[in-house]
């Protein structure tokens, strides 16, 4: 199966690329936006600033093994947010 999906680029974008990188071709656009942001845990390289997250060193959405970590991690969530909503339920 083709892994097609797991990978974007927009060159032309005014922010390409938003990070400094050593080859700008394996550059992954595809998670502009990071979806793990929300999360304390996220596993990336970030530091607080005055209370804001910030990502600006973390390279996880736009790396080769990105998407499959990104991925994994939003299972895992959602998988711990299971669990704990079966446990709250037991409780009742």
């Amino acid at each position: 199966m083709s892994e097609n999906y797991k990978f974007f680029q927009h060159k032309e974008c005014e922010f390409f690329p938003c990070h400094k990188v050593k080859d700008e071709d394996k550059f992954n656009c595809l998670f502009c936006y990071c979806p793990l942001y929300f999360l304390e845990e996220c596993g990336g390289n970030n530091s607080d600033f005055n209370g804001v997250k910030d990502c600006s060193n973390c390279m996880i959405p736009h790396s080769q093994n990105g998407y499959d970590y990104i991925f994994n991690k939003i299972v895992e969530k959602n998988r711990e947010k299971t669990e704990k909503s079966k446990e709250d339920s037991a409780d009742c």
